[in-house]
C-alpha cells in the first residue's frame, strides 16, 4: 500500500524565517495556523515529511544539537494538536558546497523515497521559494507556493509562467485545506 506522502518546507513555510537563521528553539516560532494545518493533514491519512535547506549548520550559526532541539519543539507542539511529522530531512551544506541535497536539488526528494520506498511523483510539496518549486518539478511533486516567508517575494520575482499551473495560497493553513480537499478527504 503506497503512503499519502506531503513535503513541506520548513523556514517561512511552518515557522517564522528570517535572514539572520533560525538558530534554536526560542527563534523557532511557528506561523499561525501552521501547526493546525499539520494536524488536519495527519488526521486526513497524509504522511507529513520535511524537507530543508539548513545551511546555517554550515555557516556555524548553529549545530546539529540545537537543529534538533528546534524539531523536537516542532514535533511536540504538532503532536499537541494530534498530528504528527513522520520525518524530517535537512541539507546541512552552504550554498557553494556541491552537494546533492540542498533544494532545488533533489536529494532531499530522493531520502524520502529511499526512506518510504516509494516514488515522490504526485505527491503535493508545499514551499515558499523558487527552490522548493525547482526541486519538487524535477522529482515530478506538484508544487505549491505559499505567501509567507519568502513566497511574496517568490511570487513577485519569479517567472509568472512558471506559476501557470501552481497553486499559490497565503499560508500553510490554506494550501493544506486544499490539498486535503483536493484528495476527497475531511478531518
Amino acid at each position: 500500500m503506497s503512503l499519502k506522502l506531503i513535503i513541506l518546507d520548513r523556514d517561512g513555510v511552518i515557522n517564522y524565517d528570517s535572514d539572520n537563521y533560525i538558530k534554536n528553539e526560542d527563534e523557532w516560532i511557528p506561523l499561525p495556523g501552521s501547526i493546525e494545518a499539520i494536524s488536519h493533514l495527519t488526521k486526513a491519512g497524509f504522511t507529513v515529511c520535511i524537507a530543508t535547506n539548513q545551511s546555517g549548520l554550515a555557516r556555524g550559526l548553529f549545530t546539529e544539537f540545537d537543529l534538533a532541539r528546534m524539531h523536537e519543539t516542532m514535533r511536540a507542539q504538532v503532536e499537541k494538536q494530534g498530528g504528527n511529522i513522520e520525518a524530517i530531512f535537512y541539507c546541512p551544506h552552504g550554498p557553494d558546497d556541491g552537494c546533492k541535497c540542498r533544494k532545488p536539488a533533489t536529494g532531499l526528494l530522493e531520502q524520502i523515497e529511499s526512506q518510504f520506498s516509494q516514488s515522490v511523483k504526485n505527491a503535493w510539496f508545499i514551499g515558499d521559494t523558487e527552490k522548493d518549486i525547482d526541486a519538487a518539478i524535477a522529482k515530478q511533486c506538484k508544487p505549491i507556493l505559499v505567501l509567507t516567508g519568502k513566497g511574496s517575494l517568490t511570487k513577485s520575482t519569479i517567472n509568472p509562467l512558471k506559476l501557470v499551473d501552481i497553486p499559490v495560497f497565503d499560508d500553510l493553513f490554506s494550501a493544506a485545506m486544499f490539498v486535503i480537499a483536493d484528495a476527497g478527504l475531511n478531518t
